[in-house]
């Protein structure tokens, strides 16, 4: 009787509850992707139904250098975490603010890619069924880089004032899972947009 009971197996002894910072990102991730899913399956419904012009064909040119950008920024922010879990705090800030340049180089391309599309091709969100779907899910991803940097901007100033330390490694891990979050969405839309959708 003894024998059988010890052939089950044992729970190890140092399990511990997983990270509430990383559980509550992971169920923004999935919800956020929800979301994200509903304006891509839209965009790809009604590409090439518009009854006017302008076409993504016509006016879409493919952001390859400002795609570049951001996904190099993941890997920026990745290198900063690590380096604040090893206590290398000067590492970590100059990673830091790579990032945040990084994304803000990608969001002046979006900028001027609006620019373009409204000034020369005249495409609003109005204009048709393209320029509705389009502005809304690049739109949609732009405002998740906004508040994203907004959130590495906060980070970076308590950085540079001292106030940020080994002992913040964890939280700072939060947030690079959601700037991972914000591009991988961001090679969906690309290729929905720039390559699937034209």
């Amino acid at each position: 009787m003894s024998a059988m009971a010890n052939s089950y197996p044992q729970a190890p002894a140092n399990w511990a509850l997983p990270d509430r910072g990383k559980v509550a990102m992971a169920g923004l991730i999935i919800a956020e992707s929800a979301i994200f899913t509903i304006f891509v399956v839209a965009y790809l419904f009604y590409v090439g139904k518009s009854l006017t012009g302008p076409s993504p064909r016509e006016v879409l040119e493919t952001p390859i250098f400002y795609t570049i950008c951001l996904l190099s920024s993941s890997l920026t922010v990745h290198l900063a975490a690590k380096s604040l879990a090893r206590d290398r705090v000067g590492a970590f800030l100059g990673l830091w603010v790579l990032t945040i340049v990084l994304g803000g180089a990608f969001m002046y391309g979006t900028a001027q890619e609006w620019h373009r599309l409204i000034y020369e091709h005249g495409l609003t969100i109005s204009t048709n069924l393209f320029g509705t779907t389009y502005y809304s899910l690049v739109g949609l991803h732009a405002f998740h880089v906004t508040a994203g940097l907004l959130m590495l901007s906060m980070v970076a100033i308590f950085a540079l004032v001292g106030r940020v330390g080994v002992q913040h490694s964890r939280r700072v891990e939060v947030l690079s899972m959601y700037w991972h979050f914000v591009d991988a969405v961001w090679v969906v839309v690309f290729t929905v947009v720039y390559v699937v959708g034209r």
